[in-house]
């Protein structure tokens, strides 16, 4: 392997956000401290109002919300029903309240959340479910992308798209509606297991993952998809993510079959307290395998007989380059390729420049690093420096088709762009 200089293909695809798909999701509020007292919440007051609305004014009322929802969500009626039913434990609604009065409860304690209005980036890409139909030498993907919306809240949408043997890119148009996440099951104490299930997503870009957990209540952040394989042939999707409480930050696991049904676990262990793990596609001497960056400066290696408890771990790659010389850390699962586990990584430069490099390690002991890249293969160019968080390029997860290499990345936290490569001209450029 030679140190050259690798020229990436750009696509002229870009996704940019979009401050018009929304999702409904919960809405609760309460008086200042000072005003409240007990048996009076803020809750019951706007219960008690609602509940003085009758016959006409009734009506116009929910004609007004439910017109306006109707644009762009489905099942209207349903989900403010379930809203109700969700706050009506909590509060002492007459049984005799008309399911018109329910219906309008269930608005007032609901918001249209705009997931995506300011950025769209720091994308993840794996081979989709799905297969049916695609042409031969084409593979069909599933691409996470992190939303913020509103208070700067961090969402998980999803993209599909194919990937044409000529290298052309193919995104299919998201669908109008985005349906929010319902919770089927949680260990709420704990935070530790929650089940989520999007059953009325008919479309993987219908899918929606924003915070349930007090431990995400500020977002849900860079989810590296992986497509697993276990050692007897079953395979599952995986996606580590940072959950963000707005206080603390931990790594978290999702785990899905079919991106409609979502499992997300908490991670624990002392290696489970940085941000950007990315579990290996398979274990590796019958252990699970996971890169992170425990010292917030270098890539770590840890193994583990527990895909959820991590400790122990140690330092493989450092920062040794200039334009990785604050620190630096991975760009998503590594790839098994002959060679090797070809992982991107992400270094930090100069004026917080970030750019995405590459690194080999050892197929059987990743803790054998065999080769890296001097230079950056992706930076900021002068098209892409300006957003909200200018001179960065950040990418969550690349795709391999055979010896081919598709990396979506994120541009300045704002939108999202796609290159391509070849296998064998990123390790010509290693050294």
């Amino acid at each position: 392997m030679a140190d050259v200089q690798l020229k990436l293909d750009h696509s002229s695809v870009i996704l940019r956000p979009d401050p018009s798909r929304t999702v409904v999701r919960p809405f609760s509020l309460d008086y200042p401290t000072q005003f409240q007292r007990e048996g009076h919440s803020r809750a019951q007051a706007i219960v008690d109002r609602v509940l003085t609305l009758t016959g006409d004014a009734l009506a116009a009322e929910l004609a007004l919300i439910v017109d306006s929802l109707d644009e762009r969500h489905r099942d209207v009626d349903a989900m403010l029903l379930r809203r109700y039913d969700e706050i009506a434990g909590a509060l002492p609604v007459p049984p005799v309240a008309s399911e018109g009065q329910r219906r309008l409860i269930g608005a007032y304690f609901s918001e249209e959340f705009s997931y995506e209005a300011a950025a769209l980036f720091n994308p993840s890409a794996v081979v989709a479910p799905d297969q049916t139909d695609v042409e031969a030498g084409a593979v069909r993907f599933v691409l996470s992308l992190r939303g913020i919306g509103e208070g700067h809240v961090s969402s998980v949408a999803f993209r599909t798209g194919t990937w044409l043997p000529g290298g052309a890119l193919k995104i299919d148009p998201p669908s109008l509606v985005a349906v929010p996440p319902i919770i089927d099951g949680t260990d709420v104490d704990a935070g530790a297991v929650t089940m989520l299930r999007c059953g009325g997503s008919r479309d993987i870009s219908e899918t929606v993952l924003f915070p349930v957990l007090p431990s995400q209540r500020q977002g849900i952040e860079d989810l590296r998809l992986v497509h697993f394989t276990e050692e007897d042939g079953s395979a599952t999707y995986y996606g580590t993510y940072t959950a963000f409480s707005g206080a603390a930050a931990r790594p978290e696991l999702l785990s899905s079959d079919d991106f409609r049904s979502f499992t997300m676990r908490a991670l624990t262990g002392d290696a489970a307290g940085a941000k950007g793990m990315a579990l290996f596609p398979r274990r590796v001497g019958g252990r699970f395998m996971m890169l992170g960056r425990q010292d917030s400066e270098s890539i770590w290696l840890h193994a583990s007989d527990d895909i959820l408890h991590w400790a122990g771990g140690g330092k493989i790659v450092s920062p040794r380059y200039p334009w990785e010389f604050v620190q630096m850390g991975n760009c998503g699962s590594p790839i098994e390729i002959d060679e090797g586990w070809l992982v991107f990584t992400h270094g930090v430069g100069m004026v917080r420049n970030y750019c995405v490099g590459a690194c080999l390690l050892d197929k059987a002991d990743p803790s054998r690093l065999l080769a890296r890249t001097p230079a950056p293969i992706l930076t900021p160019s002068p098209l892409e420096r300006d957003g909200y968080v200018p001179n960065v390029v950040y990418s969550c997860g690349v795709l391999a088709k055979g010896r081919d290499l598709l990396i979506p990345y994120g541009v300045a936290d704002n939108f999202t762009a796609f290159a391509t490569t070849t296998v064998d001209q990123l390790l010509a450029a290693m050294a």
